[in-house]
């Protein structure tokens, strides 16, 4: 009623609503015929076909770069320090000198150990500081009561043989006897002694090596080639024993450890080749192999740690580094891929698709590793299928193709 009152009078008023009427009709016919018209016509599309391929298997995992070997040298020994030839940074040799200690007193006390060594061995008839009797017998003192007893004892027998032929009196062959039975007795004496001389002289002997340990034990020497990552004392400073003076590292190789996850375990074992990269250098990619892998699974982690050792020669690479790690398998498998390029992902769902009978087929699929530009399929595809690679876009489930 209100429409024909305003038609009536003032017609100009309904204009522009019936213009946007009759442009709102115009939209959705050329919507609809333009729907129409991509279903009638039957787009060219380029397609690749599903070849099942060999390929090494490559594990991507995350690690940390670590010192080959990291240790903490102590002194041995008490006392000062008398110098200090080393500092942060500097490059070491295995068994150069790193600390002085003050050997003054190691000195004396190896002086002393020696001089009571050479009187234990002055009195078994022995003269250099390594030698050492074999035979007990051959012992001065021995070899003296041995002559002594043998005396005593021909004078004994002698005597004895005078009595029986009434020449001697009982007396004088009882005090024969008594003399063969005391030097007797000095004989197994001697024996006693010289077996304690010996065990005095090892004891010397081993005091002596202790002290020249300590002497030794002064000059705190690197025990590998590696780098000097702290230093703990200056000179002067009173050292005991067991105090830390340095903190080396070992960077050539470095070693990697890192954590692969439980569904790749069958593939990882000692000797195979890692590729490292690290955000320092991200143009360069280093190299390794696997030395080391851990005989249980992580139990919380599900992982498997391993290490691997990483040529180190150019010290470019340090420890702690963050390392981005490819594990190599040595052992070829037969994978179904695709080109990354030709899928498709919809709110989560990985999708490709294929060309049949002249139409297009969505097929969902699940991924799993990269290969280069390849991502291998685990699931939806099994080979021999024709994979749409171009028009993606445009391109939906039914929908007629012409391959080019």
């Amino acid at each position: 009623m209100l429409l024909r009152k305003i038609w009536r009078g003032r017609p100009w008023l309904l204009m522009p609503f019936l213009i946007c009427a009759v442009i709102s009709c115009s939209k959705k016919d050329s919507r609809e015929t333009l729907v129409e018209a991509s279903k009638r016509e039957i787009l060219p599309v380029d397609v690749n076909r599903v070849v099942p391929k060999q390929v090494h298997r490559v594990i991507d995992v995350v690690g940390t770069l670590l010192p080959n070997e990291q240790v903490v040298v102590s002194s041995e020994v008490e006392g000062p320090v008398e110098g200090v030839f080393v500092d942060l940074g500097d490059r070491v040799r295995k068994g150069q000198v790193l600390i002085k200690i003050s050997a003054r007193e190691f000195q004396i006390n190896l002086d002393q150990q020696l001089a009571a060594l050479f009187q234990a061995q002055a009195r078994l008839g022995l003269r250099g500081e390594n030698d050492e009797l074999l035979n007990v017998n051959e012992a001065t003192e021995v070899r003296k009561a041995a002559a002594e007893m043998f005396e005593a004892e021909q004078k004994f027998k002698r005597a004895a043989e005078l009595f029986k032929q009434g020449v001697a009196s009982k007396e004088a062959t009882d005090e024969a006897e008594a003399r063969s039975q005391s030097y007797k007795a000095l004989y197994d004496a001697a024996l006693q002694s010289v077996q304690n001389l010996k065990a005095q002289a090892k004891q010397n002997r081993a005091a002596v090596e202790l002290a020249k340990k300590k002497l030794q034990d002064t000059d705190i020497r690197a025990p590998f080639d590696g780098f000097v990552k702290e230093r703990f004392v200056s000179p002067g400073q009173f050292l005991k024993v067991q105090a830390p003076v340095i903190s080396l590292v070992q960077t050539t190789p470095l070693k990697l450890r890192a954590d692969v996850p439980e569904k790749a375990v069958r593939s990882i074992q000692e000797g195979q080749e890692v590729e490292v990269n690290v955000d320092a250098f991200l143009d360069k990619t280093f190299k390794g192999r696997i030395s080391r892998v851990s005989p249980a699974v992580n139990e919380q982690t599900r992982s498997l740690t391993i290490e691997a050792l990483i040529n180190n020669d150019h010290q470019m690479l340090k420890p702690g580094f963050f390392a981005k790690t490819r594990v190599i398998s040595d052992e070829k498998e037969t994978v179904i891929s695709v080109s990354a390029q030709t899928i498709v992902n919809f709110y989560g769902v990985n999708k490709v698709f294929a060309v049949e009978n002249g139409r297009i087929r969505e097929r969902v699929v699940k991924l799993g590793d990269r290969f280069g530009e390849e991502v291998e399929v685990l699931e939806g595809l099994s080979g021999g299928e024709l994979i749409a690679v171009s028009d993606l876009s445009r391109l939906e489930n039914d929908l007629p193709v012409k391959v080019r």
